[in-house]
């Protein structure tokens, strides 16, 4: 078979390396952005250089010539509150969430240390009974330890995504006034600040775990990869919590400012007189960027797991070859350096001028990262992997070429982009369906809903096409192994990805901070520009996970199908998700020694039942926490403009606090519910229905929380965008709709109120829920296996 030409010393080498690059990198990034000082006077003038990036200029040079320090000040103050909200509602949810992470380490030792009855005592492997590997007891000590870490950086990594966002915001803001590109570049330096740290971060932190549980499984490389799975586990499940509270925190200020604003008191967005408008703009730092970041931390986690699971029982480990195994890990760091590269030619190698050219350089990082991700794939197949190999599959080994596994990647990664270009047309403003649902506001907001609605069930076609293409070419190619590292190509741009992910709330935090700070009406032009664009490479980065994650899941589905012994991109969201379904769903079939899924037989099909209506009460739980949480903010936003003397005339200010309370009660409240859904629903199968009515919920879950998933967020998109595409007035068309407060707008705002939830909390979280319950089925498979399936027992 011959042997990888990287050497096992180069790979060991190779990888934190290219983490350590990445931290350095975000570090530099954040350098430039902190030269944007948020004080009044000049900064120093680089003797007439004139500096692209704008950095040598005056802090408060206006092209309308003013020339006002008060503003300076004023978005200061109104940061400096936003940063002191965000980080007050994410030490409150962190309480609560820790007592949660304690709790669930110590039920994932007692469970899988009960396997062998706590004995410490070898045993013989899981998949070959004639090698002795260690005891089950370890297995329970170990997984406890990587669930605990992965939770841990999950948590770091949401709240380091929060502060830099916070940090930001109004530096966005002051760069907006010497033009949309300086505004840009601050504003994408800080999402590439959150992209790389978390991606360096998660890579460095995996990699020193693996290398330090090798010190005691030594040659038990199955036992090894099992215990790292709870690593994704942990960064997961706070993912779960960060995200389901933080949506439902941001989307309750959202729409009770937008409706009693907007539609009743027909006041602008982010208008100081609104008491709800500081809640509003802390929920975009503590649900769009930590409950983004910890979200992406454990797709990220969970895919790498996943096919490192998957390669544990493969050659790579069977015969213990380092570089080959490590594989997964190899691509995402040469991701980062790839993403280091697609990052420089938007902030230093070509320059927006325009507000039309921001949604094009967008969409260039996307098409540069794939293209320059594509050669990076081809080097690291030829150089970390043996030219043949075999990859296991269904009990059997698969002879694979090594050309083989970079196709499996490459379709992967492209067919990502493809999708995210589908998604771009259905929630862009610039093309015909999200004008179609502009244009259907001039009857009112029912037909709003309506057009919306279908634009988002529409979309999932092609998405779920392109899942169903590259299952298939990759199964054909390497088995489950295939489809695994396919998903793990989309999510090798995670960098990226999360950097545009970042971006637009960022952005959207920048025109809150322009209005209330009292700037022109064309700096709040720019940043609802930069916003607007935000808001559509985000919802590709959404689907785009949702792909991984149907890829995974499904890929996972399938091997266990067709067999006997079986075994998560967000590119972002769902990077893990796609491998957690695949790599982990498959993984659990085979750990939990299930030598066939049949679904004609009645444990099978009740879950498979059971499972496609999960996502469906999951939305309803989230759906109806934002609706009850938004109806007290527009209460207290009522009472405030009835009862607060000069509030409106604006010689008053508003009780923001009382507004920020409600958010943060209602969201720590009714973040429980739907965690404890999704947490608990796996063990509930897996004791009392055993592992193959697991599986069917597993398989279920999958494919209604996909179409779901992608429908949900294109919808909220296209209503957003639709929106900013009459309030922009942009085209003849869109005046024609315009100007704002008309009644067109109002129905407009309407659609976007209702698709806040859709897009920013049920969407994003359907891909944890996916992604989550596989992970979390395989981390419990040997329970489930020894003592799971009490009812059938007794009957």
């Amino acid at each position: 078979m011959g042997a990888s030409i990287l050497s096992d010393f180069g790979a060991e080498i190779l990888i934190p390396v290219c983490a350590v690059i990445g931290i350095a990198f975000s570090l530099v990034q954040w350098v430039l952005v902190s030269k944007v000082k948020l004080s009044p006077g000049r900064e120093s003038v680089n003797n007439g250089s004139g500096a692209k990036n704008g950095y040598s200029d005056y802090l408060i040079e206006e092209e309308e010539g003013l020339n006002d320090h008060s503003v300076v000040l004023k978005c200061a103050e109104i940061q400096s509150a936003i940063s002191e909200g965000a980080t007050s509602f994410l030490f409150t949810e962190y309480q609560y969430v820790g007592i949660f992470m304690v709790a669930f380490a110590i039920l994932i030792f007692l469970f899988l240390g009960s396997v062998e009855g706590f004995t410490s005592k070898s045993q013989p492997c899981t998949y070959d009974k004639s090698k002795i590997c260690k005891p089950a007891l370890a297995t329970a000590a170990f997984s406890t330890i990587s669930f605990l870490l992965g939770a841990i950086t999950s948590v770091v990594s949401g709240f380091l995504g929060m502060k830099i966002a916070t940090y930001a915001n109004a530096r966005t803001t002051l760069e907006a006034r010497k033009g949309v590109g300086k505004a840009f570049i601050t504003a994408f330096r800080s999402g590439a600040v959150m992209g790389f740290l978390l991606a360096a971060n998660g890579l460095l932190v995996l990699y020193i775990a693996i290398n330090l549980f090798k010190l005691y499984y030594g040659d038990d490389w199955s036992g090894l990869f099992e215990a790292i799975t709870g690593y994704g586990l942990g960064g997961s499940s706070m993912a779960l919590f960060g995200r389901v509270g933080g949506g439902i925190y941001t989307k309750a200020a959202d729409v009770g400012a937008d409706l009693v604003g907007k539609v009743e008191r027909n006041i602008p967005e982010d208008d100081p007189r609104n008491p709800a408008v500081i809640a509003d703009n802390v929920g975009d730092n503590v649900g769009d960027i930590a409950g983004m970041g910890s979200d992406l931390f454990g797709s990220y986690a969970e895919s790498s797991c996943a096919a490192l699971v998957v390669a544990s029982i493969s050659s790579f480990g069977i015969n213990h070859e380092l570089t080959p195994m490590l594989y997964p890990l190899i691509i995402s760091s040469v991701g980062i350096i790839v993403c280091l590269i697609t990052t420089l030619f938007a902030t230093d190698f070509f320059e927006i001028k325009a507000v039309k050219e921001i949604e094009p350089s967008l969409k260039r990082q996307l098409i540069i990262s794939t293209v320059l991700m594509t050669i990076g794939i081809g080097i690291v197949s030829w150089i970390a992997l043996p030219s043949s190999f075999t990859i296991f599959n269904f009990g059997d080994q698969k002879a694979v070429k090594n050309w083989q596994l970079f196709l499996c990647v490459a379709v992967g990664l492209w067919a990502g982009l493809i999708i995210g270009f589908v998604t771009e047309y259905y929630t862009s403003n610039a093309y015909s369906p999200v004008q179609d649902v502009a244009d259907s506001c001039r009857t009112g907001a029912a037909t709003n809903v309506i057009f919306g609605l279908a634009l988002g069930y529409k979309s999932c076609i092609i998405p779920i096409f392109a899942i169903a293409i590259s299952i298939f070419v990759s199964f054909s190619f390497a088995a489950m192994y295939g489809i695994a590292v396919a998903a793990l190509g989309m999510l090798s741009t995670i960098a990226t990805g999360l950097a545009i992910d970042a971006y637009g709330p960022i952005s959207d935090n920048a025109g809150g901070i322009a209005e209330m700070a009292g700037m022109s009406h064309r700096i709040r032009e720019r940043t609802d520009a930069l916003d607007a664009a935000g808001n559509t490479t985000a919802a590709i980065g959404k689907v785009s996970s949702c792909f991984r994650l149907s890829m995974t899941l499904i890929s996972s589905f399938i091997s266990v199908w067709h067999n006997k012994f079986v075994l998560h991109f967000q590119g972002f969201a769902i990077g893990s998700a796609a491998l957690v379904s695949l790599a982990l769903f498959g993984a659990f079939v085979s750990r939990a020694a299930i030598s066939t899924v049949d679904v004609l037989t009645p444990k099978v099909f009740i879950g498979l039942l059971v499972g496609a209506m999960l996502p469906y009460w999951f939305s309803a739980m989230t759906m109806k926490s934002v609706g009850s949480a938004a109806l007290k903010m527009v209460e207290e936003v009522r009472r405030q403009f009835n009862t607060i003397p000069g509030l409106m005339e604006g010689t008053t200010k508003p009780d923001y606090a009382t507004c920020v309370k409600i958010s943060t009660d209602a969201s720590i409240k009714e973040m429980i519910p739907p965690g404890a859904l999704v947490m608990l629903t796996p063990l509930v199968v897996g004791i009392f229905f055993g592992v193959e009515t697991l599986s069917g919920v597993l398989a279920g879950s999958l494919v209604s929380g996909v179409q779901i998933a992608i429908s949900a967020s294109n919808t909220g998109g296209a209503w957003d965008n639709a929106k900013k595409y009459i309030e922009a007035g942009a085209s003849t068309h869109a005046k024609s709709l315009g100007p704002k407060g008309s009644d067109p707008h109002k129905a407009a705002v309407i659609g976007d109120t209702i698709g806040d939830p859709l897009k920013d909390t049920s969407g994003p979280s359907l891909n944890i829920l996916i992604k989550l319950m596989a992970v979390e089925s395989l981390v419990f498979a040997p329970f489930f296996a020894t003592h799971g399936g009490l009812l059938f027992k007794l009957f």
